[in-house]
Formats: C-alpha cells, sequence, structure tokens
C-alpha cells in the first residue's frame, strides 16, 4: 500500500475556492468545548461541490442523522436508549438546513435505534422531492439479514420509512468490518456477494430505484483494495464512496488502531479514480472539538474568533474531491455554527495544513483511546457505559488528570478530579471494573478498539488511584 505524504496535501489535491472564514461546532458530544457564535448564517452562500456522473450540485455540509434529538433533552438518550426521538426538533432543525441550502442527508436503518429513516422520512417528505438528496444504507451487519430476500427486504422498508420511491445515494455499509467470524473480506462476501445482494443493487440502479451506488469503508484495508480493483476492471462502477477523514486520521489512523487506514491513502485511490468523497467523522465524534487547553491556545493564537471545531470541518472540506461532509448536529447551535463553516468554505491554506499536521501530532501523543462514541457497542449484555468511560478516560487524558507519577507535585490534586469526575460521570455498576471480557462488543467497533483491554486500562488506573488514600 503505497502512500502519498500528508504533507502533500495540497500539491495532489488542489485547495478548493478561496472564501471568507468562519467558524463550527460539533453536533456529536454533549462535552465538546466550543464557540458559538450568535449571528445568523447568511442564507445564500452554501458551498456547493458537483458530482462529475451526474451534475447533482450537493451541498458542502451533510446533515448525518445519527444522532438526532431526544424527547427530553439528549441527556435522556444514554440512560434510555429507547427514549422518542423529538420529530418537532428534527423537523425545525431539518427546516432550518433545507432554508440555509443544506441538501445532503445521510442516514441508515441502524441509526437511532432503527428509528432515523422514519424520522428524515417524515421531516423530508414535507418538501417536493427534488429539493433534497438521501443517502441511506444497507446495513446488513447481522447474519439474519445476510440472505438475499432479508437485505432485498431492508432495501424496500427504506424506501418506505423515507417515503421516497428512489434512493440518491445508497451504500453498502461498513464494507471492510468484521462479523461473527469472519474477516473484513469473508463478511464482505457473505453479505453482498454469496447472496446476490450487489448485483441486485446494481440492477436496482438499472431501474432508477438508485441513482448512486457505493459504499462506506470500515476496516480491513485488502477489502477498500478490492472494490477499488473491480472499479478498474469494470466490473463494478462506483459512483461515490464515504470514508473516515479528518486532520487526525490524515496519517494516523492505523498507527492509532492497526485495523483502520490513513485517509491520506483512502482519499489518494479515490482521487485518482475521480470518484467522489464522502467524509463520516470530520471531528472524531467531537474528540477534535474537545482537545487541550494547549491545543486550543494555539489554535485561537491563530485565529482567535474561530471554534477550535472549525479547523476539522475547514480540513475535511478542503480537498476538491470531497462531495460533502457529515456532521451529526444533534443540536440547532450545532447547525447553525457549521453552516457558517461551509456559508462560504474557507479553505486550508498550505501554512495551516502545516500547522494542523503539528497538532495531530500532538494530540497522537495523548495517547487517548480512540472512541469516536458511534454507541454501535451498545447497548452492553453486562450494562457497562463503554462510550461514557471512554469518552471520560479520554477527557481527563486532554485536561491533565492522568498523572501515573505518584511524586509529582500535582499527582493529588489529579487523583481527586479524577475518581470525584468519574463516578459523577458513569455509575458504579457500569463502570469499568465490572467488564468480564466477553467480547461481545468487538465485532460492533468500527475502530475495531479492543474494548475488554481498554476496559482492564482503565479500571487498573481507578484500582490505582483508589488504593493510594481516601479523598
Amino acid at each position: 500500500m503505497k502512500k502519498i505524504s500528508r504533507r502533500s496535501f495540497f500539491k495532489v489535491f488542489g485547495t478548493g475556492t478561496a472564501a471568507t472564514a468562519a467558524v463550527a461546532v460539533t453536533g456529536c458530544n454533549d462535552q465538546s468545548k466550543t464557540t458559538v457564535s450568535l449571528v445568523e448564517p447568511p442564507t445564500d452562500r452554501m458551498t456547493y461541490r458537483t458530482n462529475p456522473n451526474n451534475g447533482d450540485r450537493v451541498s458542502l455540509l451533510g446533515y448525518g442523522m445519527m444522532r438526532l434529538p431526544i424527547e427530553g433533552g439528549n441527556g435522556a438518550a444514554r440512560e434510555n436508549p429507547d427514549a422518542a426521538l423529538d420529530q418537532e426538533m428534527i423537523n425545525r432543525q431539518v427546516d432550518y438546513a433545507i432554508a440555509h441550502g443544506v441538501n445532503y442527508f445521510d442516514t441508515s436503518p441502524a441509526y437511532c435505534q432503527g428509528r432515523s429513516e422514519r424520522a428524515t422520512g417524515v421531516a423530508l417528505s414535507r418538501y417536493p422531492r427534488d429539493k433534497y438528496f438521501i443517502a441511506t444504507k444497507l446495513s446488513n451487519f447481522s447474519p439474519d439479514t445476510w440472505p438475499r430476500k432479508e437485505s432485498q427486504a431492508m432495501f424496500e422498508n427504506s424506501l418506505k420509512e423515507l417515503q421516497v420511491d428512489y434512493i440518491d445515494y445508497l451504500l453498502m455499509h461498513g464494507c471492510g468490518m468484521h462479523a461473527q467470524d469472519k474477516n473484513g473480506l469473508e463478511a464482505f462476501a457473505a453479505r453482498y456477494m454469496d447472496n446476490g445482494i450487489l448485483d441486485w443493487l446494481v440492477e436496482q440502479k438499472r431501474q432508477g430505484r438508485i441513482r448512486n451506488l457505493g459504499f462506506s469503508y470500515h476496516g480491513d484495508v485488502e477489502v477498500f483494495d478490492q472494490l477499488m480493483q473491480w472499479h478498474d476492471e469494470g466490473r463494478y462502477h462506483w459512483d461515490f464512496c464515504q470514508i473516515e477523514l479528518n486532520y487526525l486520521d490524515w496519517e494516523y489512523a492505523d498507527e492509532i488502531n492497526s485495523r483502520n487506514t490513513d485517509a491520506v491513502y483512502l482519499y489518494g485511490e479515490l482521487e485518482k479514480r475521480g470518484i467522489p468523497a464522502v467524509i463520516m467523522e470530520p471531528l472524531l465524534g467531537g474528540r477534535l472539538a474537545n482537545v487541550p487547553t494547549m491545543i486550543v491556545n494555539k489554535m485561537k493564537q491563530r485565529r482567535p474568533d474561530d471554534s477550535v471545531a472549525s479547523w476539522a470541518f475547514r480540513f475535511a472540506g478542503t480537498p476538491e474531491g470531497v462531495l460533502t461532509v457529515l456532521s451529526g448536529m444533534t443540536y440547532m447551535e450545532h447547525l447553525r455554527e457549521n453552516i457558517r463553516t461551509y456559508a462560504p468554505l474557507h479553505p486550508i491554506t498550505a501554512d495551516e495544513d502545516t500547522f494542523l499536521m503539528q497538532i495531530a501530532d500532538d494530540i497522537y501523543n495523548l495517547n487517548t483511546i480512540p472512541c469516536n462514541e458511534c454507541n454501535y457497542c451498545m447497548p452492553c449484555p453486562y450494562g457497562i457505559d463503554i462510550p461514557g468511560i471512554f469518552s471520560f478516560y479520554n477527557r481527563c487524558i486532554k485536561e491533565g488528570y492522568v498523572n501515573e507519577n505518584r511524586q509529582s507535585e500535582d499527582y493529588r490534586k489529579a487523583r481527586r478530579a479524577f475518581l470525584i469526575g468519574y463516578d459523577r460521570s458513569v455509575p458504579r455498576l457500569r463502570q469499568a471494573d465490572h467488564c468480564i471480557g466477553c467480547g461481545h462488543c468487538l465485532p460492533e467497533c468500527p475502530q475495531r478498539i479492543l474494548i475488554p483491554s481498554e476496559m482492564e486500562r482503565v479500571w487498573k488506573y481507578v484500582e490505582q488511584l483508589r488504593q493510594d488514600g481516601s479523598l
């Protein structure tokens, strides 16, 4: 696998269209530290990219319908995964997005406990069909959905839930992920090839029920390379591909987790084939909006009026081969500020790219757990709050409260802050020491985190702190 240098970002991909500076926030993490502007974004300045396959004029900001508002406030979702979606708020936010030029909406049968497609359909069906593009997925992860009829039924149900006759952008979901005892290639074959579903999807495209056929990639790079080879051979044509791209994953993805693939490679392979890239996780589940204070200060020195998150959004939107950048915008303020970043886009300059690569070095050296809080691992059969534990631990690393040097002057202060914060953030019965290492979560994690091992890492650290005396 030959890589291009991350320093060659602009030589290879171009710099996009110059525009004015802007700010953004994340919709992925309630605890993100962001700067929110009270100024309304313009309604007529959205940046658009043209799909070279069919001329679709797609908003550079895409609305990810993965983390939708919950009735009673989003804090209720973790305590009650079955909490009802707030359809009225979803409608209001979709209205606001469309009014400000957003026209790409990304969902899945797997999102929001299987309720995202219906909520998305309700919100969008109030508009003429040519006002928006719908992207959804064939999310046949479970073996009971692998039979041909079951996968076909999933696609048909998506049309019903979304209240449409065709899907604009249909993805085979999570290509490269492991399933049961199968590696990425074996799982892909079971989900899409052995049952003839991929050929059936091609036929649906021929019939006009799918306008663009592509896939989202997670996991084993052999699957990505195989799909690129089929594209080159003319066996299958990919109209687009969804990949994880941000300034940390640009060249650190496979160093953080050996089963991930650096974005510099993935994007480069798509760019040279002219396959439009749809970007997911521009903020790594909010991690790139919730960075240590020292990094915040560096960013504020360069662009005082911009939020930390805006750097990540601008980086993800700068390559010219990017069709749209997805953001899961739970709150109206997230939507408002993200629109500001792309209305219009101020592309990352060569000097800023060098700066962000230095920031990526700093973040990588923090040794955080690469969880983006997608919640695919939940619910844990033993009640462990996996994303909550990882989020708290990562936040403490970033804020300097993980200190294993007992001789340090700051050890006592850090110890107290960690233990008190841990008990407040995660109920005792849902903490890491209750993990039995069953591995139920492992095949569900797109980041391929060795969750039981990381749980052991956290609880051993907690036990060390607790054994060092009373608070």
